[in-house]
């Protein structure tokens, strides 16, 4: 064949900086698994999160507005997409691994509940004594018990990397447990870069969708930095923001942060004299992210966008009825294990009864959950 996996493991340390992750130094699998010839670790690794059914229900699980609120907004699998296409080109631009890079982005989100953040909050609650809920933490499951796919091993056995990359996962909502894989040290480049393509991702995209709904206006934006930049670069002043000049102006505001992150990185990455990637890890901070000014002025977009989106009375009134359905789905299982399906049932000896049914709730979609909902609680519904 053409490009082997010696062939591409020595285009790939010809491409990558000193600093980034060489799949043929992998710490290697938790089980003893047979590697392609046409397809390095890291690649095969990508392959096997995109084939996943957790994978797959990503597209039916809330971002910000439930699917059923429109065609056009974001899910749970566009964010995710979205997440992986920024990291890629950030890691090519700084060095770092694509391939390692887009396979933590893919499966940063797989253990997502359904309902998006709150129906993260409602599932912690509920599982408060009884181990607690996390979606980092539930996307390993998944990737290393939950999903059975290899009559061989459980989950999908995954490089070292990759996992460290969704352990090390962390944004402002999310908090990092390493324990298990180094936490004397931060994520790796590409770990980091997964992390602020997250961030990036989801405040540009969800500005995006809050003036596709109408609960931003562009006039509410008035004063905000990025946005006077943007208008000004398309000397657009309105009233009306129609479909293309949304576009270009959200698509602006990406490349901007973008060539932001990529600029003040290499400053940091050429200061800090690293060599290797264990010399990025044992820094005192974090070696990606923002200049000053742009940072400042990402804070302030992201601060517009907790008050005057994430508070809208929309989505609160979404996340109410989210707390509802998790909770009284929840409770009627416990109360009465024999109405979970059998699928779910026979892992009740093994893991208890709480963590079956929250792994079983966590997995749900949207769509499904209320479906689930209306069967057990509406007598006119077929069970």
């Amino acid at each position: 064949m053409f490009f082997d996996r010696q062939k591409l493991e020595e285009l790939e340390d010809k491409a990558l900086a000193p600093y980034g992750v060489r799949s043929k130094d992998g710490k290697g699998r938790a089980y003893l698994d047979d590697e392609p010839e046409y397809r390095t670790a890291f690649q095969r690794d990508r392959d096997r999160i995109i084939h996943t059914t957790a994978f797959r229900r990503l597209e039916y699980k809330t971002q910000v507005f439930i699917n059923f609120e429109g065609d056009y907004f974001r899910t749970r699998l566009t964010h995710t997409l979205e997440v992986a296409q920024i990291g890629r080109t950030l890691a090519r631009a700084l060095g770092g691994n694509e391939d390692l890079v887009e396979a933590i982005c893919l499966a940063h989100d797989l253990g997502h509940s359904p309902f998006g953040h709150s129906g993260e909050v409602a599932l912690a609650r509920l599982m408060k004594d009884a181990g607690g809920f996390d979606h980092n933490k539930q996307s390993l499951r998944i990737v290393t018990e939950l999903e059975q796919r290899y009559p061989e091993f459980p989950g999908l056995n995954l490089t070292w990397e990759v996992r460290e990359g969704m352990v090390k996962h962390e944004s402002e909502y999310d908090i990092s447990d390493a324990r298990d894989y180094e936490p004397g040290l931060r994520g790796n480049l590409e770990t980091q870069i997964a992390n602020v393509a997250d961030e990036l991702a989801y405040t540009t995209h969800d500005l995006d969708d809050g003036l596709r709904s109408g609960m931003i206006t562009p006039q509410m934006l008035d004063g905000i930095a990025l946005w006077e930049i943007m208008r000004e670069t398309f000397n657009w002043h309105g009233p009306i923001l129609d479909e293309m000049a949304r576009h270009r102006l959200i698509r602006h505001l990406v490349g901007l942060l973008v060539t932001d992150m990529i600029e003040a990185t290499d400053r940091r990455l050429k200061e800090s004299g690293a060599k290797s990637p264990l010399d990025l890890q044992k820094m005192k901070t974090n070696v990606i992210g923002y200049s000053e000014d742009a940072q400042r002025r990402n804070r302030e977009l992201k601060d517009f966008l907790y008050k005057h989106m994430y508070s809208h009375y929309r989505v609160v009134r979404m996340a109410v009825k989210a707390e509802k359905v998790i909770s009284e789905l929840f409770n009627a299982y416990k109360a009465e294990p024999s109405i979970l399906p059998d699928s779910a049932q026979k892992f009740i000896d093994k893991r208890g009864l709480e963590r079956t049914i929250c792994d079983y709730i966590a997995g749900m979609t949207d769509r499904f959950a209320i479906e689930e909902y209306q069967k057990l609680f509406d007598p006119s519904e077929k069970p």
